[in-house]
């Protein structure tokens, strides 16, 4: 076996077993927050409502101008290319058919969740792995207390809790970006673009992006808060916590909304 071969299996092989001590710390991780967040239902008065609405501030009217903005150029891009391809068919009233499900069912609350993994996502990572750091972690089960419920509960109630809500004004900015593009470039009047896009809407689209949202929050907030637990107590290793909770959370984002789209759809929604 030549060296190259070797090194080549050799990485396959830590790339592995990396892989699997991340399922296995994110099945442990899963049950110990689910039974803080059983403990958390069952004594409200012991959640640290401070720290938590101080998350959703951070998670969620923070975010809104640029979670706004970039809905707004999604609906605005795809506003463009759909009525490019509608166009030569004669079927410009379609833009809005497809603009406003688009964004409703799947980029919606992608957006929102690709937003709120870099900037909620790898916050979390960096303000655990530097309590870790600085050893205030050991402090606080040095004292008696549960790092989880302080340290994970909050910022887990703060995103399941905002992220939905922020995916509703996301869906609203891109349809009128797409509102724009029919209105100004395809010359649709706008009380028809509005009846059109009233009239294919279903409840179901804005529940389908809703329950995503929520998922999607679920992941992000673990994610990061694990990958802060796992950080090594030195810089280096808070930043690498950070970037790996940004790539890990896409990750499965991206195969959470693919199992979802399947799920919906066999359902016939």
């Amino acid at each position: 076996m030549t060296g190259r071969r070797k090194r080549a299996l050799i990485h396959l092989a830590d790339a592995t077993l990396k892989f699997g001590k991340d399922c296995t710390d994110l099945l442990s991780f899963t049950g110990e927050l689910a039974d803080c967040l059983y403990h958390a239902v069952k004594n409200p008065k012991k959640i640290r409502w401070r720290e938590t609405l101080y998350y959703m501030d951070m998670c969620g009217s923070d975010a809104l101008p640029i979670v706004g903005a970039i809905c707004f150029l999604m609906g605005l891009i795809l506003g463009f290319q759909t009525a490019v391809q509608m166009a030569k068919y004669g079927g410009d009233i379609y833009t809005a058919d497809l603009v406003a499900y688009s964004i409703t069912k799947e980029l919606g609350a992608l957006m929102v969740a690709m937003i709120a993994t870099g900037r909620a996502g790898s916050a979390f990572a960096a303000e655990i792995g530097t309590m870790k750091v600085s050893e205030e972690i050991d402090a606080m089960a040095t004292m008696g207390f549960v790092p989880f419920r302080f340290l994970v509960v909050p910022k887990i109630i703060a995103m399941v809790t905002v992220i939905p809500i922020l995916t509703v004004f996301g869906d609203i900015a891109g349809i009128f970006g797409g509102f724009i593009v029919g209105t100004l470039k395809l010359g649709i009047p706008a009380i028809t673009y509005f009846n059109r896009t009233i009239e294919v809407l279903t409840a179901m689209a804005f529940v389908q992006g809703i329950v995503k949202s929520a998922v999607f929050a679920l992941i992000i907030g673990c994610v990061g808060c694990m990958r802060g637990f796992q950080s090594s107590c030195d810089a280096q290793g808070v930043g690498r916590s950070a970037t790996s909770a940004v790539v890990t959370s896409i990750f499965m984002v991206v195969i959470a909304d693919a199992v979802l789209t399947f799920l919906f759809t066999s359902l016939g929604y």
